[in-house]
């Protein structure tokens, strides 16, 4: 027995060693030594190609859909100034430190903004870099056949097996008539048949995508071409669609006048019907208005009726009827009794019973008592059912009992200045009221055919007996609306064909056991999670056991084997979804 000893040597290291002791240290480890490898640079085209995938990945197109929407807000929540330049200018005296940030940061005019445009670009271009390198794979798909049968269908989802004294050839054509039957993409491959269905479910999706595209480029071209203007048109009257016609207009960036469609139209009549009792009393039952229009230069004049929500269509123009009101005939008098001025008036509506206002304006042609040149204005009030004891609004919109209130005024109405006013609004800062008998403004309520004086002879107001009506109409032209709504859709059926159509892949393999009895193997194989894979092989295991019925296994009972019961299809246990 051998008592041999090991002793250690003295290893601790003196001064001279100390400088040592770290490089020493560092060897006492047999791991390898570890270097942090300098990793190449990308470069520009790196970088690029980095920048492309992130692009046309699906969450960075969620995100820039998620942007995109989120920036529609503020358009819907803030006055644009191509849609109501008015209220935007009125937002800009309301809030005086706010509308600054609000212009620089372009949201009086978000969809035309430098942010929300990149936002709609980005979006069209990860669309386009998504599409194109899916829809190339599909078409090759479409082009191949089925992958063939793996070696180990045990490992797949849903898998069934069974014996039968049918032939191998015989089971895998009665299995490739069944699969065929069954709108499958089904051809032999080996001893195999392989099938897969559900290839509309890519064809959703890509229709999806490509929608979403068709719409962006409906909405972008619609915004850039796009016009849209009103005009009142008093009974009688008539309007050319030319831009001077219209009261108000606006237009794409893109528009030009060359594009308005030529045509023309008069308002014949107007007709308004309303409710006479219950509680929806007053409220409109009919707004037609009849036209009679004509299409290009020497068109020929037709007739129509305008309704609510049912346009006059001309190439790419709708008219739509959009507001009503009353335009009573006035007529002025000088002190001599001449006619200075005869005209309907269209005056603005207040409520919903068409409680109006507006003013009456004689720019020309009048003189005063002593033949001095002057302008009349008259603050005008209309009521067109009248309810005494009540003169701030009328009780029903019908013409029951109409009233006008006049207020009469001289002087200068300012038309002149150069600086532009609303026809209907009177700038009292240069007028002077005539006064009553008492040294009152003067004002009276008249009913139709009444007349007011003006004092000192200066001559007389008539509210005429025929009281027009006028209609508001809006003409709109949006290109590209059909485009966009194709589009949306398409989106929506593509959308659910990707989400209730299941893409699978079925299997059936048929060979020979080592005993000279035929082995049939089904199993299937769901390219999505909700495919309901066992139970439509469980179906299809069906149909193809009655064709090719069990055989009795070598230690089975021959008695036992006369009912065979049809193979059972359930989820194999391990199974590998590859």
């Amino acid at each position: 027995m051998s008592n041999t000893k090991t002793s250690a040597p003295d290893n601790t290291p003196g001064p001279a060693e100390d400088q040592d002791l770290g490089a020493a240290g560092s060897q006492l480890s047999t791991a390898p030594t570890e270097e942090i490898a300098s990793l190449p640079s990308l470069g520009v085209i790196g970088w690029a190609r980095w920048f492309w995938r992130q692009l046309t990945s699906m969450r960075v197109a969620l995100l820039l859909l998620l942007l995109l929407s989120l920036g529609a807000i503020p358009g819907s929540l803030i006055p644009q100034t191509g849609i109501d330049e008015t209220k935007v200018a009125e937002f800009r005296k309301a809030h005086e430190t706010l509308a600054p940030i609000y212009d620089k940061l372009g949201l009086f005019h978000v969809y035309s903004s430098v942010w929300f445009s990149a936002i709609y670009i980005l979006l069209f271009v990860s669309l386009i870099g998504c599409i194109v390198p899916r829809t190339w794979q599909f078409v090759g798909q479409l082009r191949s056949r089925p992958p063939g049968a793996p070696r180990r269908l045990t490992r797949l989802p849903a898998y069934t097996t069974w014996r039968t004294e049918a032939e191998p050839e015989q089971v895998r054509e009665a299995a490739l008539t069944l699969l065929k039957k069954r709108r499958f993409r089904a051809h032999l491959a080996g001893d195999a048949v392989a099938a897969e269905k559900g290839y509309l479910r890519e064809v959703g999706n890509l229709a999806f995508h490509i929608a979403l595209i068709v719409m962006l480029i409906a909405f972008a071209w619609g915004q850039l071409f796009k016009s849209e203007g009103n005009k009142l048109i008093v009974e009688g009257d008539g309007f050319s669609n030319t831009l001077t016609q219209y009261d108000d207009f606006k237009s794409g960036s893109l528009f030009s006048q060359d594009d308005l469609d030529p045509f023309s139209f008069t308002l014949k009549n107007f007709k308004g019907t309303y409710e006479t009792s219950g509680p929806n009393r007053g409220t409109p039952r009919t707004y037609e208005a009849d036209l009679t229009y004509s299409v290009g230069a020497y068109g020929k004049d037709r007739k129509t009726t305008v309704k609510v929500n049912e346009p006059l269509e001309i190439g790419d123009s709708k008219v739509y009827l959009v507001s009503h009101g009353y335009a009573p005939v006035i007529t002025v008098r000088n002190g001599k009794g001449d006619i200075v001025y005869q005209d309907a008036v269209p005056l603005l509506p207040l409520d919903g019973n068409v409680t109006s206002t507006g003013a009456i304006k004689v720019m020309d042609g009048y003189r005063d008592a002593k033949g001095k040149w002057d302008q009349l204005g008259f603050q005008a009030f209309f009521l067109p059912t009248y309810v005494k004891g009540n003169e701030l609004a009328s009780q029903f919109p019908a013409l029951l009992n109409p009233v006008l209130n006049l207020e009469a005024y001289h002087g200068d109405l300012g038309v002149n200045s150069g600086l532009p006013q609303s026809v209907y609004q009177l700038n009292k800062k240069n007028l002077k009221g005539f006064k009553d008998s008492k040294g009152a403004q003067l004002r009276e309520n008249l009913k139709p055919g009444e007349t007011m004086k003006l004092p000192n002879g200066a001559g007389s107001i008539t509210f005429e007996k025929e009281i027009k009506e006028w209609a508001g109409f809006q003409v709109a032209r949006q290109p590209a609306s059909g485009w966009a709504l194709a589009g949306s859709l398409a989106a929506i059926f593509g959308l659910a064909a990707s989400l209730f159509i299941q893409r699978r892949r079925v299997w059936v393999r048929a060979t020979t056991g080592t005993d000279g009895v035929t082995v049939v193997e089904m199993a299937g194989l769901g390219r999505s999670e909700s495919a309901k894979v066992p139970e439509e092989l469980g179906d299809l295991a069906g149909i193809l056991y009655e064709q090719a019925p069990g055989a009795p296994d070598p230690d089975d009972d021959p008695a036992d084997s006369a009912a065979s019961p049809d193979p059972q299809v359930a989820p194999a246990e391990g199974a590998d979804s590859k």
